[in-house]
């Protein structure tokens, strides 16, 4: 059998997001608080399977809060947070949750923190090494194996935390700012990285930044978040190629147009985040 390319992939999943479907994600009426302090407010959300959702917005507007009702570490005050139809419960394991730190084990060589998760669903040795290598070359790690945490880059630091995300095969990844510690140039090639692993996949992503051309490059939609509590201001569609070249991005003007209108939408929340 011919092997998918990851541009078929890619035109395969948008082909059939043409047809209705019923959303993955579905936040009702959601609002959360925490003691005095409410986080978000009325949020209606629908994510729908194998979509790249960008959630941008000021600090303390309640983007990691979605994410974090979405694997289920906690429950939202009001209104409903369904996957797949079925109410989310502590705790989602159909999510893989990643952050701004890549939490590695020092102690631990590469292959075995990839290998934590499937240590913890008891795969035998044989089938953990067998995926463990599958991981490596996936996220353009072989050879790396057998490194300590200590030993890489901080691109490589990422890339061994996304393998150990992708380990167990979760269908929707959740990530808060991943790259943000990362230089610009780094950032751009991570980005590249996660665009054909999430194609590849076939993973739908909830994806949390404050980087606004970021949010651009990477989504199919966009949410923009404002004010404290957090509501949903606009969710922008992003008609870009489904096949991008992130390097030549920039130049194209639909890009421009969106990138621009985000931060017009922004400015009134970036002012009063400085206040």
């Amino acid at each position: 059998m011919q092997q998918e390319t990851v541009g078929q992939t890619v035109d395969r999943r948008q082909s059939s997001r043409a047809v209705p479907d019923e959303p993955l994600v579905v936040f009702e009426g959601v609002s959360k608080s925490f003691g005095k302090l409410q986080a978000v407010r009325d949020i209606s959300l629908s994510v729908h399977e194998g979509e790249f959702l960008t959630l941008v917005g000021p600090s303390g507007c309640g983007k990691s809060t979605l994410l974090n009702m979405t694997a289920g570490l906690f429950p939202p005050t009001e209104g409903s947070v369904t996957y797949r139809g079925t109410p989310v419960e502590p705790y989602n394991h159909r999510v893989g949750y990643m952050t701004q730190s890549d939490h590695l084990l020092h102690w631990r060589t590469v292959a075995k923190n990839i290998a934590v998760p499937l240590e913890i669903a008891k795969m035998s040795r044989g089938e953990i090494k067998d995926r463990v290598d599958e991981l490596l070359e996936l996220v353009g790690l072989a050879g790396f194996g057998e490194n300590y945490p200590n030993q890489l880059s901080g691109g490589m630091r990422k890339r061994c935390a996304l393998a150990r995300l992708l380990a167990y095969d979760p269908e929707t990844l959740l990530f808060d700012e991943p790259f943000a510690a990362l230089d610009a140039q780094l950032r751009l090639r991570m980005q590249m990285e996660i665009r054909r692993i999430v194609a590849q996949l076939n993973k739908t992503v909830l994806f949390v930044t404050h980087d606004l051309d970021e949010a651009v490059s990477l989504a199919d939609r966009c949410v923009v978040f404002s004010g404290r509590p957090g509501t949903i201001s606009e969710v922008l569609d992003i008609p870009l190629p489904a096949e991008r070249d992130l390097f030549s991005i920039r130049h194209n003007q639909k890009y421009a147009e969106l990138t621009a209108r985000l931060w017009d939408e922004m400015a009134p929340a970036n002012e009063e985040g400085e206040n």
